[in-house]
């Protein structure tokens, strides 16, 4: 078993430092400057930051892959992810598409470094055998490792996959040691799924974490409520306690991202969302029950 970090390192998700835009809306692009951000982060203590795809590639344009990586280390920022990559197992057009930004994702993360990539399955009702995805899943991680980065799956309530367990399966059906879970709490928790899972998970197949906060009750579209209604670690009623004291029995050694995606939240300065996120994230962190 892998022993954990003595001191967390704390990684910023892409919304919670990109200002106000949010996912599906009109742009996906951070109105914040890259080395601001970047700067933003290191500053508040973070070791490692999200890039979103729409604005990988608008600042991969501006500035190159070359000058992006050079900001990254020259701020200390060791931990890098993507997100998000859909229709992977899709066929026609939308696979088409998404066999496009695989492949640039693939070429940035080789560029930049980058440890992960998220990928989500296709949201719907839960189907419990799913050979194609098994298959396509399989030559997702294949072909990270000839970029020397991963697929990390993340389990979500309104998903096929939607629980633990299946999420488990997926991983081992699909055969490969890089296989692995993004695990994040806002998912979880309103998925009703039971963190005693987590510990059951074998050594190595949490790639990623996530930490937030949010309201008892969520709204009835829960894609709203990912969106824009996310608090800060502390803020809301998830037990934070409990989960990160499972994800750490599993023997967890990564980066602990932190997404917060609120609409009063996102419109802060960027300090403040840079601090605020960091400071309440490593409080849960240094918390026992």
């Amino acid at each position: 078993m892998n022993t954990p970090l003595k001191e967390p390192e704390l990684l910023a998700a892409y919304f919670t430092l990109s200002g106000d835009v949010h996912p599906f809306g009109p742009t996906e692009v951070s109105p914040f400057a890259f080395r601001d951000r970047v700067e933003a982060a290191a500053q508040a203590g973070y070791l490692g930051i999200g890039i979103g795809y729409a604005d990988l590639m608008a600042v991969g344009d501006h500035l190159g892959y070359k000058e992006m990586r050079s900001i990254l280390e020259g701020s200390g920022i060791k931990h890098i992810e993507f997100e998000l990559l859909t229709d992977w197992y899709a066929e026609g057009e939308r696979r088409r598409q998404s066999d496009k930004q695989r492949r640039e994702f693939l070429e940035a993360a080789q560029a930049l470094g980058a440890r992960g990539i998220k990928v989500w399955a296709d949201k719907g009702d839960k189907v419990e055998d799913q050979p194609k995805m098994v298959e396509e899943y399989a030559a997702l991680c294949r072909q990270a490792k000839e970029y020397g980065t991963k697929f990390m799956f993340e389990v979500t309530p309104f998903d096929t996959v939607r629980s633990l367990s299946g999420a488990r399966r997926l991983m081992e059906d699909c055969g490969e040691d890089n296989a692995g879970l993004l695990l994040d709490i806002w998912h979880l928790s309103r998925g009703s799924m039971d963190f005693a899972e987590i510990g059951k998970l074998p050594a190595g197949m949490i790639h990623s974490i996530e930490l937030a906060d949010a309201d008892r009750y969520p709204l009835t579209d829960l894609i709203q409520d990912i969106c824009h209604r996310r608090q800060l670690c502390g803020e809301g009623t998830f037990n934070l306690t409990g989960f990160i004291e499972s994800v750490r029995s599993t023997g967890y050694n990564g980066p602990w991202g932190v997404e917060i995606l609120s609409e009063k939240f996102r419109k802060k300065p960027l300090e403040e969302l840079a601090s605020l996120s960091f400071t309440t994230s490593m409080s849960a962190l240094s918390a026992r029950s």
